[in-house]
């Protein structure tokens, strides 16, 4: 993917926005990595440069959940901008025995075939980009938060425009958790302790999970029956990101993977494959980190360029959980 956040609360984040642009990608992973190396008392100002501008506000972060900058007014260049967000959604959480969508029409030949229409059958209402850029970006949380990522069957998949399919390890089962990147308190907090959809992978067990149009995110993964989450309460193992059809930039979309929060967390690095269906544009980290290719480590915070991508129209993912070479 495209982007890479800072180590203090979305600090610098320099690239060219018009390269960014022309080649389609988004700068996903600032807004979704928000590391915090040190503690800010609420109410003291923090200045930070992303994109070259530079930005100001007040934290409201006390240390006992996420604070981030929130989506209901663009950052300011010159004076504090205070966070007033409030939430917009309920149950942020679902459980992991979610039976797979199933009634959208048509049954697949195979899970990876597109047509020229597709099915939103099982999503909840779309809501509307706020039409900021970059990390303010949001787009499509779903109505109720976390209605957009849904579970789906396997003979309905070809029905959705963006698929992901989901291989577990050879051992062990595993478990995965997607989320928005915004939170259902519309800040960007989605990555703490919410759920979008959790999902069960037993061993060499494969399932499908399809996303509505505009939606921006990741999933985690690791062995067991939960995600590792450090000291904020952040998931921290390693993430497979994505951006699938994001309106802010033409409808282009994006994935990658990384390990920045597992690394940043002191955490073991779990490993993960995620190529389109054809087998191009992979990005992928071996277990304990030991090869990364075309992925994040934390010495890639900042970096621009990384991960697949491609122009409008339908995305299928494969993603291999435990990823060995």
């Amino acid at each position: 993917m495209q982007l890479k956040n800072s180590t203090l609360l979305l600090t610098a984040l320099t690239a060219g926005s018009a390269v960014a642009r022309i080649h389609g990608h988004e700068r996903r992973h600032a807004a979704l990595h928000n590391v915090h190396e040190e503690k800010r008392d609420v109410g003291d100002i923090v200045t930070a440069t992303i994109d070259g501008k530079v930005v100001t506000w007040v934290n409201q972060y006390d240390g006992g959940a996420a604070a981030t900058a929130t989506n209901d007014a663009a950052p300011a260049t010159t004076n504090v901008a205070e966070t007033t967000a409030t939430s917009t959604s309920t149950d942020s959480s679902s459980d992991d025995d979610n039976t797979p969508v199933s009634s959208a029409p048509g049954t697949c030949t195979k899970w990876d075939d597109v047509s020229d229409s597709f099915s939103r059958d099982g999503f909840g209402e779309k809501t509307l980009s706020n039409l900021l850029e970059y990390i303010w970006y949001k787009g499509n949380v779903g109505n109720p938060w976390g209605s957009n990522i849904i579970e789906v069957a396997a003979d309905k998949a070809c029905n959705y425009k963006y698929v992901v399919q989901l291989q577990g390890a050879e051992r062990d089962p595993w478990t995965v958790v997607f989320w928005n990147k915004f939170g259902p308190d519309g800040k960007l907090t989605g990555w703490y302790g919410n759920s979008a959809l959790k999902l069960s992978l037993a061993p060499g067990e494969t399932k499908y999970v399809a996303f509505d149009e505009d939606t921006q995110g990741a999933w985690g993964a690791a062995k067991g029956d939960e995600l590792p989450v450090d000291q904020y309460g952040g998931y921290s193992s390693t993430w497979g990101e994505f951006d699938f059809g994001n309106q802010g930039n033409n409808g282009w979309s994006g994935w990658d993977v990384s390990a920045i929060q597992a690394q940043a967390a002191g955490f073991d690095v779990q490993g993960m494959k995620i190529c389109d269906n054809k087998g191009d544009g992979c990005s992928f980290i071996t277990n304990l980190a030991t090869k990364m290719v075309n992925a994040y480590s934390k010495a890639q915070e900042g970096v621009d360029g990384i991960g697949g991508n491609c122009g409008a129209g339908p995305v299928r993912l494969v993603v291999d959980i435990d990823y060995n070479e």
